[in-house]
């Protein structure tokens, strides 16, 4: 099995996510030092091969800039890609991506940008939140062309359900953790969502764009077959 995995001291790398499971390969940037992640992208490169990067702070993002690799940098939602300009597998159906409030917008964002790179058709839809029901009202026609929808809320977390009850398609709710103190940074979106009396949601972790676009992409995968 060592034809499946490079293994660089530190890391042993996946080279063969793709074949089984269908996504890219993934590599979560926090928690690495600047060393590590460069050298991890590195090998990747070597390979051949396309990677996307979450949670890659600025930090990071100023010590690999300058390594000559083809990256690119997506500052809010902090996400690196490698190897963009590659041949990609496209998904058939579309996801639209609703945020509640600006203040959504890198999850939202982190969630647009890796179900693109894993070959989604993305439309995005921010700013829809239930204080002012009418900015999604005004959406729901293009909305319910969707296959898929996130939706994405801080707060009381009340978009997903509301959604949900206007289409047809599987909403997949993303909680953030914007909100005042008793919000408890996402909680009170989470217990929301998770207790929502609309059919046909399903949620994910706080702040995890990445994971409510892997479960979309999963959902277009399947209606291709």
């Amino acid at each position: 099995m060592n034809d499946v995995y490079s293994d660089i001291g530190f890391a042993k790398l996946d080279l063969s996510r793709s074949d089984r499971t269908g996504m890219p390969e993934t590599v979560y940037c926090a928690g690495k030092t600047k060393e590590q992640l460069l050298e991890i992208l590195k090998t990747f490169h070597e390979k051949g091969m396309a990677v996307l990067g979450t949670r890659c702070s600025p930090e990071h993002w100023d010590f690999i800039k300058g390594s000559g690799l083809p990256l690119e940098y997506h500052e809010s939602a902090r996400i690196i890609i490698l190897n963009e300009k590659r041949k990609k597998t496209v998904l058939n159906g579309m996801l639209a991506i609703c945020a509640a409030g600006t203040a959504d917008l890198p999850v939202a964002e982190e969630a647009a940008l890796t179900a693109a790179f894993f070959g989604a058709d993305v439309r995005r839809h921010y700013d829809i939140g239930i204080t002012g029901l009418h900015r999604l009202i005004s959406k729901i026609d293009d909305i319910r062309k969707a296959d898929v929808i996130i939706a994405v809320a801080g707060m009381e977390g009340a978009l997903p359900s509301v959604v949900a009850g206007l289409v047809k398609a599987p909403v997949i709710g993303l909680p953030t953790s914007v909100g005042y103190g008793a919000s408890f940074q996402g909680l009170s979106a989470l217990l929301t969502m998770i207790n929502s009396c609309a059919e046909g949601v399903s949620v994910v972790n706080i702040d995890n764009g990445f994971g409510a676009a892997a479960q979309a992409c999963r959902i277009l995968r399947l209606k291709g077959k």
